[in-house]
């Protein structure tokens, strides 16, 4: 897939923190409120948006909202423990595997069920990195052991995970329908030309 435009490459950075924005407050959704797109986001910033700074930029946004969130909206502060330091190694395996698809996204529609595949993979990994990082250096549970921790694994992993590849199938079938429209409006503009 090219880079993008700076117009767009813009565009979509704005779209994609305030997606997170929108979502990071209320986690696990209800009739009122998105789960988090947080991993969804992180995957699709490193598909389309790439630059290492950006990636930075966005970790940076999530803390930043973890905090106002924490500080000014009333959610617990249950999850900020040592394991926090691992949040941006889990969110660069979400951000990296999209980095590194980039390229092989080439408007073919088996290019797409890769990036869905790579995603699925990516945020199982992330997942597992943040969930267990949490259970086992957190310091919530008196006497952790594996039985407990795949366990809660999963428990909780299968709503990340779908929650997260959710939100980029849908970012996908929007970016093959847009595709779709700009080349065929290209070639309708050639034809009357």
């Amino acid at each position: 897939m090219k880079a993008l435009s700076v117009p767009r490459f813009n565009a979509l950075w704005l779209v994609l923190m305030a997606v997170m924005a929108a979502t990071r407050f209320k986690h696990f959704g209800d009739m009122l409120h998105l789960p988090d797109a947080s991993m969804a986001v992180f995957f699709l910033g490193g598909l389309y948006l790439r630059h290492h700074w950006t990636f930075v930029v966005m970790l940076l946004l999530s803390v930043a909202l973890d905090w106002v969130s924490i500080s000014y909206a009333g959610v617990s502060d249950f999850c900020i423990t040592l394991a926090y330091a691992f949040l941006p190694l889990a969110y660069a395996v979400l951000w990296y595997a999209g980095r590194w698809y980039a390229p092989r996204v080439d408007g073919r529609a088996m290019s797409y069920v890769g990036a869905f595949l790579v995603a699925l993979l990516a945020a199982i990994g992330s997942f597992a990195i943040s969930n267990g990082s949490f259970y086992w250096l957190g310091g919530r549970y008196p006497n952790p052991h594996m039985g407990e921790y795949l366990s809660r694994l999963w428990q909780w992993g299968p709503l990340f995970v779908r929650t997260t590849i959710s939100y980029v199938a849908v970012a996908l079938v929007l970016h093959a329908l847009i595709a779709r429209f700009a080349s065929s409006a290209t070639v309708h503009g050639r034809a009357r030309a």
